[in-house]
C-alpha cells in the first residue's frame, strides 16, 4: 500500500493511513491487486476514518476481478470507476510465456491485451487498485517526485500544478490510458497497411491469413472495450452534472468537467480510428478477392485466344487428314509448303484481328 497526502501546494509520501484529511487537502492509496486481499481491512478502516463509509463488498470483489470490463457504480458516499488500460510490452511477454514467439508479443495487434484499474473516488479519499507495477500509478508517482523539492523527511512543495481533488487526480490517470491507446494507433495503421499491400500484391496467395483473421478479432475487441470505457466515463460524467460535489468552486467544476470531457473525446478518437481500421481490413480483403478474379479473367483471355487461334489451324489439318484417295493438293510435291503458308497466313490474320479488338492488350493499356 502507498500513501501520498496532498496539501496546499505540497504532497507528501506516507507510511500509515494519517489520522484525518488535511485542509484543502485530499489523501491517495495506490493498492496493487495481488495484495488487496491483504490489505482489505486496513483500506476499509481508511475509507470509514477519511472517507465517511466502507466500501460495499460487491465493490471490492469487483476490484479485485482482474477481467471486470469498464464500468461505472456509485453510492450516496464515493463513486466507482472501473477502467481497463493497455496492457504493456513486459505484461504482455509474460502473458504469453516463454514459448510464444517473440513476433507474437511484439506484433501491434498482439499488444491488444487489457488490464483493469479501479477507482473509488471519495470527496477527499481516492483509493486506486492497479496490476502488480502499473506503468500508470509508477509515473504518477515517479512524476511528483521528480517535480518536487524535499523540505524535510516526506513532505514536498510541489514545482507543477498538483492535482485539486480525488477525481481530478483520477481523470488525469485516465487521459493517460487513453493516450496509451492514440499511441497505439500508427503502429495498427502502418502494420495494417502492410497487410493491404500484401493482399493486393501479385504474391498475394501466401498472404497469412490467420494473422489478418486475428488482427481482426482484435479490432473488434478494441472497439468493445472503447464503448464500455466510453459509456463508464459518460456516466460518471452525467453524474457529475447531475450532482455536483458540495463546497466545489464553479471554476474548479468547470475544469473538471472539461477534464472529463477531454478524456471521453480521446476514447472516441480511439473507437472512429479502431473503425476506420475495420472499414480497411474489409475493404482489402474485398480487393484481393477481386485482383484474384481479375487475374483468373486474364488468364482465361489468353487461353481462349490461343485457342481461336489454333481452332481454324486444327480444322486444316484434320481436312487433310481425312482419308480419302482424291483431296487437292494430296501428292503435289509443294503442297506442304502450300499449306504451311496458308496455316501461318490464317494464324497471322487471327492475331491480327484479336490485337485490333484489343483482345490480347494487357489491362491499363
Amino acid at each position: 500500500m502507498h500513501i501520498v497526502e496532498f496539501g496546499a501546494g505540497t504532497l507528501r509520501f506516507l507510511e500509515e493511513v494519517p489520522a484525518q484529511v488535511p485542509a484543502n487537502g485530499f489523501v491517495w492509496i495506490y493498492v496493487e491487486r495481488e495484495t488487496l486481499d491483504q490489505e482489505t481491512a486496513a483500506l476499509q478502516q481508511a475509507a470509514q476514518k477519511l472517507g465517511g463509509s466502507a466500501m460495499l463488498d460487491l465493490h471490492l470483489k469487483d476490484l479485485d476481478n482482474r477481467d471486470h470490463p469498464s464500468h461505472y457504480d456509485y453510492t450516496s458516499i464515493y463513486d466507482l470507476v472501473i477502467f481497463r488500460r493497455l496492457a504493456s510490452e513486459p505484461e504482455v511477454r509474460a502473458e504469453l510465456g516463454p514459448v510464444a514467439p517473440v513476433s507474437a508479443a511484439l506484433s501491434s495487434f498482439g499488444r491488444i491485451r487489457t488490464r483493469a484499474v479501479g477507482f473509488v473516488v471519495f470527496d477527499r479519499l481516492l483509493i486506486t487498485v492497479h496490476p502488480a507495477e502499473c506503468f500508470t500509478a509508477r509515473a504518477f508517482i515517479e512524476r511528483f517526485l521528480a517535480d518536487a523539492v524535499q523540505s524535510d523527511g516526506l513532505s514536498a512543495a510541489a514545482r507543477s500544478r498538483l492535482p485539486t481533488g480525488t477525481a481530478d487526480l483520477m481523470l488525469r490517470m485516465l487521459n493517460l490510458m487513453v493516450d496509451s491507446y492514440l499511441e497505439l494507433r500508427k503502429e495498427l495503421g502502418a502494420e495494417l497497411d502492410q497487410w493491404q499491400q500484401d493482399l493486393i500484391g501479385p504474391r498475394a496467395r501466401n498472404s497469412d491469413w490467420g494473422a489478418l483473421m486475428a488482427a481482426r478479432s482484435a479490432l473488434h475487441m478494441l472497439e468493445d472495450l472503447c464503448e464500455g470505457q466510453n459509456d463508464a466515463m459518460q456516466e460518471w460524467l452525467d453524474t457529475q452534472r447531475e450532482q455536483p460535489a458540495p463546497g466545489m468552486a464553479q471554476a474548479e467544476r468547470d475544469s473538471l468537467l472539461a477534464r472529463a470531457r477531454d478524456v471521453i473525446e480521446h476514447v472516441q478518437r480511439v473507437v472512429q480510428h479502431v473503425r476506420r481500421m475495420e472499414h480497411g481490413a474489409e475493404t482489402a480483403v474485398q480487393i484481393h478477392f477481386s485482383a484474384q478474379g481479375h487475374r483468373t479473367n486474364e488468364i482465361m483471355r489468353v487461353l481462349t485466344a490461343l485457342t481461336a487461334v489454333f481452332l481454324p489451324l486444327n480444322f486444316i489439318t484434320g481436312f487433310f487428314g481425312m482419308n480419302f484417295e482424291f483431296l487437292p493438293l494430296i501428292h503435289s510435291s509443294g503442297a506442304m509448303w502450300v499449306m504451311l503458308a496458308l496455316m501461318l497466313l490464317v494464324a497471322f490474320g487471327v492475331v491480327l484481328v484479336f490485337w485490333r479488338k484489343r483482345y490480347l492488350a494487357r489491362s491499363g493499356r
